[in-house]
């Protein structure tokens, strides 16, 4: 083509007056392509099949609380849980998970507030924590589920000696203890509460229920290996039991009811040992009674139990008992509030043999011109010795260390979740409650050799 039919042709092409082709319409200045084009970035890209020639253990902080709490997993005598695995080498069977692996994960697990076997199953894929660990050892729910509860005389055995090493090591003396209850809602609805004739009657309808699924087997013996009739079976069996328990405990109820107001005792069907309680926020709800006792100097758990009872009243000699039995000697001084001052208990764990000395606060008088801390007329020697030792201000500031022991053990609990059991019986609720000291301490310890290392 030459030159002259080139002119032509683009002399044909119609334009505007600034000589564009196609009026687009004014330019944006965000749509201008920067002088050295498009932004050169790194995209994510997910999809991407990739190999790490990483350790699980460099990923993990040395500091990390994981390491504090397997190393002192590492440090303990497990040979009474090893020695229950029937798994054995050269025999047939699943290789079972180690002890040490589910300790260490349901001490981390309770100092991070976790109280889910399902929660805890389900950080072990997805959390590093928990993954280091469980050292690429698979876990489910039941497997973690059932050794929460499985080994009550281990765990108690494991609280004893905890607090034994630090007493050789001068970081705990036994010398004042405080003691403090703590009612935490137990995994029973209101609505599970029966009186006398309702048990009665479900009790007859479980055992129908037992007995009619029985008879299926006999009719229909291949119907005993199918895991729907295994789970029925298994479901009613349970349900008789919590009933039958539940009458079992009514007798208890009625005995805290007055005459006229027996026949309203109740007791539950899903959990028999929960009793209802005044709560803190002054509501009315199934619950347990955990009961601590800690080193004022340490501010170490010493002492654990768990009662039915909403009252602390009572509870005072129980865990002197107990203090005793676990570091072959009582407290030397007993911190607890009011509730605990029942004058029996007072005389109980004074006596010579044992050599408590009380603190705790004397009833106010109703009378404002009657001195509580004068003895009266019904007292004996010891409630008296009790009576004028509160009225000295030495005793006073002794006591206010309760609040920032007893209570600030109970708030770290609280802190952890310990606000609803997820287990059900009173075996194991105090299990759980095992596990929340044996956490607590665990740190305390670290924390006071911290300290004792300054």
């Amino acid at each position: 083509m030459d030159a002259s039919s080139s002119s032509h042709d683009d002399a044909a092409l119609p334009s505007n007056a600034e000589g564009v082709l196609f009026d687009l319409g004014p330019v944006k200045e965000a749509e201008v392509a920067p002088p050295g084009g498009p932004p050169r970035l790194r995209r994510a890209q997910r999809d991407q099949i990739v190999m790490r020639n990483l350790a699980l253990d460099a990923l993990l902080p040395e500091d990390h609380r994981a390491r504090i709490v397997w190393q002192y997993v590492e440090g303990l005598d497990l040979s009474p849980l090893y020695a229950s695995i029937r798994s054995v080498e050269g025999d047939k069977g699943r290789a079972a998970t180690d002890p040490r692996i589910l300790l260490a994960l349901w001490l981390y697990a309770t100092v991070e507030g976790v109280g889910s076997a399902r929660g805890l199953a389900r950080l072990c894929e997805e959390h590093l924590a928990y993954q280091w660990l469980a050292g690429e050892v698979p876990m489910n729910y039941h497997t973690l589920a059932d050794f929460r509860t499985a080994h009550p005389e281990f765990l108690d055995r494991l609280l004893t000696q905890s607090v034994a090493v630090l007493m050789t090591e001068d970081l705990v003396d036994l010398n004042r203890v405080a003691q403090d209850g703590m009612r935490v809602r137990a995994s029973a609805g209101a609505s599970s509460f029966r009186r006398r004739p309702t048990l009665e009657r479900c009790l007859k309808e479980a055992r129908e229920q037992v007995s009619r699924l029985r008879a299926e087997i006999e009719t229909d013996p291949g119907q005993a290996h199918t895991r729907q009739h295994q789970a029925q079976m298994r479901a009613a069996q349970e349900r008789a039991e919590r009933v039958q328990r539940a009458l079992h405990r009514l007798p208890e109820m009625e005995a805290k009811k007055k005459l006229a107001e027996k026949e309203q005792a109740r007791a539950s069907t899903t959990d028999p040992d929960a009793t209802v309680m005044k709560m803190a926020d002054g509501g009315f709800r199934p619950a347990y009674n955990v009961q601590y006792a800690t080193d004022t100097k340490s501010k170490v758990i010493v002492g654990v139990d768990v009662v039915t009872s909403g009252s602390d009243a009572g509870q005072m000699p129980p865990m002197v008992e107990q203090v005793q039995e676990r570091h072959e000697r009582p407290p030397k001084e007993m911190l607890v509030d009011g509730g605990f001052a029942k004058h029996e208990d007072i005389e109980a764990v004074s006596q010579p043999e044992i050599g408590t000395i009380v603190y705790a606060p004397v009833p106010k008088s109703r009378n404002p011109e009657i001195d509580e801390h004068a003895p009266h007329r019904r007292d004996t020697p010891i409630v008296t010795q009790w009576r004028q030792r509160m009225a000295t201000p030495e005793a006073q500031a002794i006591y206010k260390d309760r609040a920032a022991t007893a209570e600030w053990s109970n708030a770290q609990s609280r802190n952890r979740g310990l606000y609803q059991f997820r287990v059900r019986g009173l075996a194991k609720i105090k299990m759980i409650a095992l596990w929340y000291a044996l956490a607590h301490n665990l740190l305390r310890a670290v924390a006071l050799r911290a300290g004792a290392e300054d």
